[in-house]
């Protein structure tokens, strides 16, 4: 495995890191639960590998995924980092960053945690809420009690507000020491702001180094743009992230042990893309765009639809079709999503509750009704 030093935190971090919001579940009785023990053979196996770095959430997997990391990372949790987030329509009075870090540290069975995100924050959420209610005392409070080592954040927003974040951050005194945001060979909005971050000692995490499944894609773009022997795509996606000097970490929300083998491979690999390859490769975006015609990340912050309507699921299926061409798989995937009584666009609410919460800014209902049209 391949390690860079972590901005100046003080860490060595994998050059791969385990995003933990994908992780195998299963239905009982109305209830959603996560396989533990799927996950504790690929969390196992990714330590084995050298990954150190392993990122949760209270939300993800059906607000099961911090309990099933602490478990399974029980046995060696001094040799990771973890990291999970607070979300900010928590902290409603004095004390609720406080209750919310406890929270996921009892989840977590730990008594601290290596990086704790104010999650998926934008310029507004910065300072309606972090600045006015002041939690950025309350982590370095937090910090200086030993219950959380860094402090750091996710984001969704126009780019500049990064350098916002980072800045304002600084004069506060208690400077971010860690971010995460999207990047990939698809969407490199974020690629100067990556570098203003690492300029500043701000250790860079991306997440959906492939593109949320559509760099997964096969295709023949390497050798089409170096005359080379053609790779996998989704190992050009993860060679063209990792060839960011300013990335510390491509986060891969792993689903299966074939999944943590393959990437930590990509990961340890040292032939790694020379400047030129690099920026030759980062003009392939164009050669792309076809992939990205409906960006859904199936992050399911869209989720729980008011009306039941599976929309990650939905937009799934629509990648199978338009990037995979997988036509035929797809439509019988549609087709017994509707057997099975699946929501469609026709339940509807209106209430714009997926669009308000999407971090891609998708048009989620008009694309919902041309994805039906086009399976009907």
């Amino acid at each position: 495995m391949n390690y860079r030093k972590f901005g100046n935190t003080g860490e060595k971090i994998s050059a791969l890191g385990f995003g933990c919001m994908r992780f195998p579940e299963y239905e009982k009785d109305g209830k959603m639960y996560v396989d533990q023990d799927k996950v504790d053979e690929m969390v196992a196996e990714a330590y084995r590998q050298g990954v150190n770095y392993f990122d949760t959430a209270p939300k993800y997997c059906n607000c099961n995924s911090e309990e099933a990391v602490g478990r399974a990372v029980k046995g060696f949790r001094d040799k990771v980092l973890l990291s999970t987030k607070i979300p900010l329509d928590v902290c409603k009075k004095p004390g609720d960053y406080r209750r919310a870090l406890e929270h996921s540290l009892d989840k977590l069975g730990t008594d601290h945690l290596d990086f704790y995100h104010f999650w998926g924050i934008n310029r507004k959420e910065f300072d309606q809420t972090i600045m006015a209610q002041d939690l950025l005392a309350d982590a370095a409070k937090a910090k200086e009690e030993g219950l959380i080592r860094h402090i750091s954040f996710s984001f969704h927003d126009e780019p500049l507000a990064i350098k916002y974040i980072i800045d304002e951050s600084k004069k506060r005194g208690i400077p971010m020491e860690s971010m995460l945001v999207q990047y990939n060979l698809l969407d490199r909005t974020n690629e100067e702001m990556l570098h203003y971050a690492a300029s500043n000692g701000v250790g860079t995490v991306a997440m959906g180094p492939v593109g949320g499944g559509r760099l997964a894609a096969p295709t023949e773009l390497y050798a089409k743009l170096t005359g080379k022997k053609s790779i996998a795509t989704y190992e050009l996606a993860f060679k063209f992230v990792l060839g960011n000097p300013d990335l510390n970490c491509a986060l891969s929300g792993m689903q299966t042990l074939d999944m943590v083998k393959q990437n930590a491979k990509l990961a340890s690999d040292s032939t790694g893309f020379s400047k030129e390859e690099w920026q030759q490769l980062g003009e392939a975006m164009e050669q792309l765009k076809k992939f990205s015609e409906l960006y859904c990340t199936g992050c399911k912050y869209c989720q729980p639809c008011p009306a039941g309507i599976e929309i990650p699921k939905i937009f799934n299926m629509f990648t199978y079709y338009n990037v995979y061409g997988l036509k035929d798989h797809a439509k019988k995937m549609y087709d017994n999503y509707v057997k099975d009584g699946g929501k469609l666009i026709e339940d509807c609410k209106n209430c714009g509750f997926c669009e308000r919460h999407c971090p891609q800014h998708l048009q989620i209902r008009k694309e919902l009704e041309r994805v039906e049209k086009l399976f009907r």
